[in-house]
């Protein structure tokens, strides 16, 4: 049994450390290419549809008609799509903002209503692309605030006739309002503004991520059309239309703000979702990528990148082989080596996430320790998600709750299930290791076990609560 556990362990340090390394790696790659921008053509203009998929969003679902109606762009070359699944009142509240707001003579408006949600957005996306033959196809959730210019400066990048899709940076509309909302801001610029600039930069293979994003049809029909048969419709499509030899383009100057998800159960399920279509994808199309022609660095990135969810069973691994094997560990040095690639990989990427996009960002990286706090609390939902993954257990899309601006319109509860007994459960794992570490002399994993401590602790705790952890004004 100890031999088990120890090889566990072995293969969930390792595990970590490669994740680590390869945050530094991306970090590395983004300091070399960081000005490294596509040409755009600002005289281009095809014809575009707007797709605005919505289900049962009556908190935001007027403020996204109202900015896609505000999109500057030639009149006669705009379709503006309300892909609306919705089973609530959203519908009626989109009829009432078409009929209020005042659209350009020529833009074409279609409200477009299914008999089923069959395939969920991706069902919607290709419903909609029926309905509506353009050039591109621009993507915006109901939780985004698309800028009046931002078909003006993300369509001339198809001047490219092999450019299949463009992704914009998302920014945020509600970072301040809690602690968890910070957190979240972090993990989301160190994405945008250092991962997907590396990948687009250095050549390697980028995801869409699902709104503020142009598709060209040509290239969404090439490579096989939406797909509902993953979570993550948006990655699928990416990579199949990357592999069919279509370029994806990275459009770091242009910011959509979005909302976060300001409920912890809310954020838990987006992750869910986002672990296990990552990990449906990777089952996917890993043997394609790795047959594929692509160069060797290439096809290894987009492996750690489709993997990339990993890390939570392997953090949820460690955790629960360290105190059967505390008295076998690796020497101190040795130990230590390991941790620093593990631990100061993700932090670095997100501190020069921070330096790169904002003034204060000393004062914003004062958020880290939440941030991985929060990583290491949520494991639980993305160890489920990789079980079930490897179950073959099918989900439907849950959607994330959205809370809009000013009064409610509706209040979308989420689900919490088991997950904060789990999480809580391991919590009481992570203090009963720290003590064992200290009576068999190993005080240097303790800090890294109170972060786990700290981690499931917090977010068991808030999840039974219910409650959004807003908390004093902070100064990040």
């Amino acid at each position: 049994m100890q031999d088990l556990a120890l090889a566990v362990y072995i293969v969930c340090t390792l595990g970590l450390a490669c994740y680590g390394a390869n945050s530094l790696y991306l970090t590395w790659c983004y300091r070399k290419t960081r000005r490294v921008r596509h040409q755009c053509d600002p005289y281009l203009r095809p014809t575009v549809t707007v797709q605005l998929p919505l289900y049962n969003e009556m908190n935001v679902a007027e403020r996204l008609v109202r900015a896609a109606a505000g999109l500057d762009y030639d009149a006669d070359r705009l379709v503006v799509q309300i892909l609306d699944d919705s089973s609530d009142g959203t519908t009626t509240i989109v009829d009432a903002v078409l009929a209020d707001v005042s659209l350009p003579r020529g833009v074409r408006v279609q409200h477009v209503r299914r008999a089923t949600r069959e395939g969920y957005k991706a069902g919607a996306l290709a419903a909609g692309m029926q309905l509506s033959p353009t050039d591109l196809y621009a993507v915006f959730d109901a939780d985004f605030l698309p800028p009046a210019d931002f078909l003006e400066r993300t369509v001339g990048h198809f001047a490219d006739p092999a450019v299949g899709m463009v992704q914009a940076r998302w920014g945020h509309l509600n970072r301040r309002e809690s602690l968890l909302t910070r957190a979240q801001a972090l993990a989301i610029d160190a994405h945008f503004a250092v991962e997907q600039q590396a990948r687009f930069g250095s050549g390697l293979l980028l995801n869409f991520n699902g709104s503020a994003g142009l598709w060209r049809g040509a290239a969404i029909v090439d490579a096989g059309g939406w797909s509902g048969d993953t979570l993550t419709e948006d990655l699928d499509l990416s990579y199949r239309a990357q592999l069919r030899g279509w370029k994806a383009v990275y459009a770091a100057d242009v910011e959509v703000p979005a909302e976060i998800p300001a409920d912890i159960n809310a954020f838990k399920n987006q992750q869910f979702r986002w672990a296990k279509g990552s990990l449906q994808t990777a089952r996917k199309l890993l043997p394609a990528v790795i047959a594929s022609s692509l160069p060797r660095r290439v096809k290894a990135q987009a492996c750690i990148h489709l993997l990339g969810y990993l890390v939570h069973p392997l953090l949820v691994g460690l955790l629960l082989t360290t105190a059967v094997v505390l008295r076998h560990l690796p020497t101190p040095g040795a130990a230590l080596t390991i941790t620093l690639l593990a631990a100061t990989g993700p932090p670095l990427l997100v501190i020069v996430s921070q330096h790169d996009l904002h003034r204060d960002w000393l004062r914003r990286a004062l958020g880290v320790p939440v941030l991985v706090a929060l990583g290491i609390g949520v494991a639980v939902v993305g160890t489920r998600a990789f079980v079930e993954v490897i179950l073959g257990v099918r989900s439907g899309f849950v959607r994330t709750p959205k809370q809009g601006e000013g009064s409610r319109a509706a209040d979308y509860r989420t689900l919490r299930g088991a997950m904060p007994l789990l999480e809580l459960a391991l919590a009481a794992v992570a203090a009963y290791t720290v003590t064992a570490a200290l009576h068999a002399g190993r005080p240097t994993a303790v800090p890294f076990l109170l972060l786990y401590l700290a981690g499931f602790g917090s977010v068991g705790v808030i999840s039974l609560l219910g409650s959004n952890p807003g908390g004093p004004r902070l100064p990040w």
